[in-house]
This record gives structure tokens, sequence and C-alpha cells, in this order.
């Protein structure tokens, strides 16, 4: 078979979704199909573990860089270091536009098979007061904005963490998926435990200086009501405090956070997550809902255009936007693609899409929590502890994706999930 005859495959995107994807791509579909990574950074920086090195004094551009371009040349893959701007569904076309210099030129890129990894847009520019007054830990500028502000100007006031409003595409949304509020919170939770250990190592207090918040009636609701129920309890023993159907954001100011609800909170720091907000050139797409996050079935395919796939933030159904959802979407496009080329038969397909909530934060003084839950979407399983092994599954699973490039050992998770679930979770 001649090389021009093997289907091209382009993936969207190589940050968590796209990178794994990829790399699952070639290790499954191998030479049956050429492959082609566009993102506009050769990098990326491991945004779950940023909290704990902000908190550390630590710049996460330096301790979470992680060369991508690196892993993708040894896999044979071809790296375009550019953004897509349009996708011209009915030709089966890309615009992309190079992001090494600026003032590049537009370019078209041809594909057989499309996976959109783009992740989306974290719409702090929609937040009145922000740029002044907010402060977040969701990339290497905004954590090293915090991390100055925390070592070098924080005067000891009150805290407040939370997140805006999430508006999440219901158009072709699935009856077993619930609409969410807010796009994912375990990061305020995480943020919240691991601040108050902070505020006690430099003797500035507890948790009774943070507030949590939440536009829903319960904070991190996906967990499920009995895991929620459980972290509300132990965060007012410790002194936090709460406040929810905040409704969203509407406005930072120097002095605090002013909700659309009519509340207040007084605060010296504001540590917010935003809206979640599909990329432009997605909107108005047939392939999006309306908002612009992509549709698919199970199998993490668009029903109007089976050639077209989406992992991680950027699909519909990854909801809440947790990157354990888009490690499982990356292995069952990849099984779709191989089957699509003939590199595998149907039996060695895994499973279609069943979502879990599986999270583990950081806490401070080197404990974790950990949650493993799909009540939300109508499951039975239940997990929350806290403890060491959490922390230190945390981090063990940083040095592995470092490590593997972004490509786990396949029994990894699972291996993960029965050890949690059943034994290392209580110490």
């Amino acid at each position: 078979m001649s090389a021009h005859a093997r289907p091209h495959v382009v993936v969207l995107g190589s940050s968590f979704a796209g990178l794994t994807t990829a790399r699952y791509i070639h290790q499954k579909a191998g030479d049956h199909v050429r492959l082609t990574v566009v993102d506009p950074n050769p990098y990326l920086i491991f945004v779950p573990n940023l909290p704990m090195e902000v908190f550390a004094d630590h710049d996460p551009l330096v301790t979470m860089h992680m060369e991508t371009v690196r892993f993708h040349d040894s896999d044979g893959t071809t790296f375009i270091n550019a953004a897509a701007t349009e996708i011209d569904l009915d030709n089966r076309r890309v615009t992309i536009v190079p992001t090494d210099r600026a003032g590049s030129a537009p370019e078209s890129l041809a594909y057989d098979m499309l996976v959109i990894a783009t992740g989306n847009r974290l719409a702090y520019d929609q937040i009145e007061g922000f740029a002044e007054h907010g402060d977040t830990v969701s990339s290497g500028h905004y954590g090293n904005k915090l991390r100055r502000k925390l070592f070098h100007d924080y005067k000891g006031g009150p805290v407040a963490i939370g997140s805006a409003r999430f508006h999440q595409g219901l158009t072709g949304k699935p009856d077993w998926l619930p609409e969410a509020v807010a796009a994912c919170e375990g990061p305020p939770l995480e943020i919240g435990l691991t601040m108050a250990h902070w505020l006690g190592q430099r003797g500035l207090g507890d948790a009774h200086k943070i507030t949590l918040f939440t536009p829903g009636e319960k904070i991190a609701e996906d967990a499920g009501d009995a895991i929620v129920d459980q972290f509300l309890q132990i965060a007012t023993e410790m002194g936090f405090g709460y406040a929810n159907n905040t409704q969203d954001i509407k406005a930072i100011t120097a002095d605090g956070i002013e909700f659309a609800n009519g509340t207040s909170l007084e605060a010296e720091l504001k540590i917010v997550l935003p809206d979640w907000v599909p990329h432009a050139f997605l909107a108005g797409l047939p392939i999006s809902d309306e908002r612009g996050f992509v549709l698919t079935d199970l199998r993490m395919r668009n029903p109007l255009h089976p050639e077209v796939f989406a992992v991680g933030d950027a699909a519909a159904l990854t909801v809440p936007k947790l990157g354990s959802l888009g490690h499982q979407q990356a292995e069952i496009v990849a099984d779709q693609i191989a089957l699509q080329s003939g590199a595998i038969p149907e039996s060695k397909v895994g499973e279609a899409f069943h979502p879990a909530i599986l999270c583990f934060g950081d806490m401070g003084g080197h404990k974790g929590f950990y949650i493993h839950s799909d009540t939300w979407y109508g499951g039975t399983t239940s997990v929350f502890n806290m403890g060491y092994a959490a922390y230190a599954m945390k981090m063990a699973f940083k040095e592995m994706y470092f490590r593997t490039g972004g490509k786990p050992v396949s029994w990894g998770m699972p291996f993960t999930e029965f050890t949690m679930d059943h034994g290392l979770s209580r110490i």
C-alpha cells in the first residue's frame, strides 16, 4: 500500500486530549494511517498540578513544562505549529495559520478523518474586573501572577474561591447527561484546601479566612450528593465559609466579588474559574451544538459527519470538563480509527464512552483527596477519601505522563481506580 493510499488523520490539538489521542492512534493504527497533529504550541503546561506548584513558590512554566513535539517526532507523526481557524466539512479541509511567527499566511490542510481536540477558551475576558483584581491558576501566566501576589503582596485578608457560570450546550444533549452550571469544580476544592494549609504554614490563619462559592445548588455537584455532603461537612468543621446559588460572577472589584444573585463577598484574594467557551471557528457548524461544542455519539463520532471525532473539552459529552474523561475518549477514538483503517478487528475495539468522575486533588502537607463517582450519570459508584495515598497517586500520574509522553499504559487507569477504591485510599 502506498503512503498516499493511507487515510490522512488530522488531530487538532496537542494538549492532554489531543496528545493522548494522537499517541494512541499511532500505537493502535500504526502505518495504516498518515497522522498529522496541529497545535499552536509545541509544548503543554501540566495544568492539574499548577496549584501545588504555585503554593510551593515554584514557577510552573519551568516545573510543569512538557515538550510535546519530540514525542510526535519519535512516533513519526507530522507536527504543524499552527492554529486551526476554519473547517470546511464538505471538502474535508481545515484552514490553519502558523503560530511560530506573527503574520503567517493561512494554509489549507486536507483530511480523511478529523479529530477535534482543541479544548476551549477559558473566558476570563468575560468577567468584569478580572484583569485588575482577579486571580486563578489555570495557566503558567496566571499561576505566576498569583504566586507573586501570595509571596510578596498578600496581607492576610479574606479569600474567595469559586466558579463563574458555565453555559453548556443543550442541543443534542442526551437525556442521561445532566446540565451543569459549573464546568469543573474540582479545582476550587483543591485550591481551597491547599490555601488553608498554606495559611497555617505561614502563620496567617486557617480555613476560616476562606469562602468557597458556586453558581449551583451544590459545589462540585457532578461528584454526587453523598460525596458533596461529606465534603461540605468536613469543610464546615475546618471553618470554611460557603456560598451557593450565586448564579454567576457579576464583577470582581478591589474589595471582593459581586454575584448575579445580588449578594457579594469581601475578599483580598479572588481566585476564580471562568465560563468555558468553545473556540469561535467551531460555532455555527452542523457538527456543533448551539454553543459550539462538538456533538458525538458514545464512540465520540459526529452523527452527521462520521469522519469527524471529538475528544476532551471540545466535545459536548465532556461534562464536567475533566481530564480523565478526555483520556477515556482518546482510547475510544484511537480504536475507531484503527478499526476503520483496517489495523484492528472489531473484537479488539474497547467499550463505548461510560463517563465517571475520577479526580485527585492536593490538600497541602503531602495529603490529597480522591473522588471516583458516576452517580451524577445514574450509576452507583461513590468513593471519596483523603490522605497521603491520594497525593502520592496524583504525583505518580504526573511523573508517568511526563515519562511516557502523554501515553500512560492502558492498565494504568483501571489499576489506579481499583487500588484507590479498595485499599490505598484509606491511607
